[in-house]
C-alpha cells in the first residue's frame, strides 16, 4: 500500500500556493500519493465545512498516511485526529506555523469552540513535528512550544521565514520534506 500525504492549506490559501506544489512534486517523485485538497470557502473558513471535506478527502485513515498543515490547516489536522475512532492511527503530522487558539481573529473562531483534547489526538498519532519561524508576524514560537509540551512534537524553529507563505517568497520548504521523509522512513 503506497504512503499517502495530505497537504492542508490555511486561511485564504489554495493548493497551488507557496511551497505546496514543490513539496507535492518532490514527494510524488519518491513514490508517495499526494493529495492537496482545496478547502471550502477559504476566505470565510468554518470548521463545519472544512472538517467534513477533510474527512471525505482522506477516507479511511491508516498508519501509511501523513499530514502536513500550514497555519489554519494545522488545527484542521488536529480536529480530524480528535474525531478518529479508537483504533484508527496515522503515521505522522507536520504542523507548519500552527496554533491552538483564534489568535484574536473572530473569523476563525469556529475552529476553537472547544479546547483540543491532546490526549485523544496523541492516541491517533505518535509522530508530530512543529515548524515555526522566529519572525512570524501572526504565530509565535510559543505555539510550537505548546505542541512540544502537549503532543510531544519535535520543535523546529527556522530563521526569518515569516509565515512560510508564498506571499513571503517561500516556494520551497526542504525542512518539511526532510522531516516527512524521516518520520515516514522513506529516505
Amino acid at each position: 500500500m503506497p504512503k499517502r500525504v495530505f497537504l492542508i492549506h490555511g486561511w485564504e490559501g489554495y493548493p497551488e500556493e507557496g511551497w505546496r506544489p514543490w513539496l507535492k512534486k518532490e514527494l510524488e517523485e519518491r513514490g508517495f500519493d499526494v493529495f492537496v485538497p482545496a478547502m471550502p470557502d477559504t476566505k470565510n473558513p468554518h470548521i463545519d465545512k472544512w472538517l467534513p471535506h477533510f474527512i471525505e478527502t482522506v477516507g479511511n485513515p491508516s498508519e501509511n498516511d501523513y499530514f502536513v498543515g500550514h497555519s489554519l490547516g494545522c488545527i484542521s489536522i488536529l480536529r480530524f485526529l480528535e474525531g478518529l475512532e479508537e483504533n484508527e492511527k496515522i503515521g505522522g503530522a507536520i504542523l507548519v506555523a500552527g496554533f491552538t487558539d483564534n489568535l484574536g481573529y473572530k473569523e476563525i473562531s469556529s475552529f476553537f469552540q472547544k479546547p483540543l483534547d491532546f490526549t485523544k489526538i496523541r492516541s491517533h498519532c505518535e509522530k508530530f513535528i512543529a515548524i515555526h519561524s522566529d519572525n512570524d508576524p501572526y504565530v509565535s514560537v510559543s505555539c510550537g512550544k505548546e505542541f512540544k509540551d502537549k503532543l510531544g512534537a519535535k520543535l523546529i524553529v527556522e530563521h526569518n521565514m515569516k509565515h512560510f507563505s508564498g506571499d513571503n517568497g517561500i516556494s520551497e520548504l526542504p525542512v518539511v520534506l526532510n522531516n516527512l521523509l524521516e518520520i515516514s522512513e522513506n529516505k
